[in-house]
């Protein structure tokens, strides 16, 4: 082959290879916007644009094999489980591109803010409360017939439910036992649940820490059914 032919058949190789990059490329994008309305769909009062991200290159043979090695989202917030929730991460694993849309492992890590928490222990203890991150606890405020009271409040997740533990409560200045209260009174301070509901299939709570602006909840879980529509 003659060096000019030589440089011909290179160029062609490059065009066609670049080809095949632009069309992997418009394809992944694609399949971002389609998650991300996804996304919309299926999760009530979300906030902001819903930043979507398939990772692994190309992307075509992923789609070819009719799994995806590793997709992330992210939305300012939206209600999950029942709960308004900020700061919504969610990653996925091995997800399927035909139904039913899988994941082999996913997991989902966001805010409940204490405005949130706060109306959840209102109606559950029908107490007027105020609640705020203080430190690595939730402070609990509020008035029982006239007198101050004022408790710790620790989050923690038990066979997939979040619990909150009453610690340093205090009634009037005054430190006491959850259980020397009277009775209508101490009954509503214990065994407190934030419930979390409506999870995707597979998907269960795993851990709970208190942050800046509320507590910092985790979901985790294998083979988990998606509420998104795959590509």
């Amino acid at each position: 082959m003659s060096a000019r032919g030589w440089v011909v058949g290179v160029s062609v190789v490059v065009v066609l290879g670049a080809g095949v990059v632009v069309a992997d490329r418009v394809a992944l994008v694609r399949a971002q916007e389609v998650v991300a309305d996804a996304i919309v769909e299926n999760l009530d009062d979300v906030q902001g644009e819903p930043q979507v991200d398939i990772d692994g290159f190309p992307f075509l043979t992923q789609l070819l094999a009719g799994s995806l090695d590793e997709v992330t989202g992210h939305v300012e917030g939206a209600t999950i489980g029942g709960l308004a929730m900020t700061d919504v991460d969610v990653v996925a694993h091995g997800t399927s591109t035909s139904e039913p849309y899988t994941a082999q492992d996913a997991t989902v890590v966001a805010t409940i803010p204490s405005a949130s928490i706060q109306e959840q222990l209102a109606a559950r203890t029908e107490l007027e409360v105020a609640v705020q991150a203080d430190g690595d606890v939730l402070r609990m405020s509020g008035d029982v017939l006239g007198i101050e009271l004022s408790a710790g409040l620790v989050p923690r997740v038990e066979g997939g439910r979040l619990l909150v533990d009453v610690e340093d409560l205090q009634l009037g200045g005054a430190t006491i036992d959850v259980g020397q209260l009277p009775g209508a009174v101490g009954s509503r301070l214990t065994d407190l649940e934030v419930p979390v509901e409506e999870l995707p299939e597979g998907l269960e709570l795993t851990q709970a820490t208190v942050v800046a602006d509320g507590v910092r909840v985790t979901a985790a879980g294998t083979d988990v059914t998606l509420p998104t529509s795959a590509p």
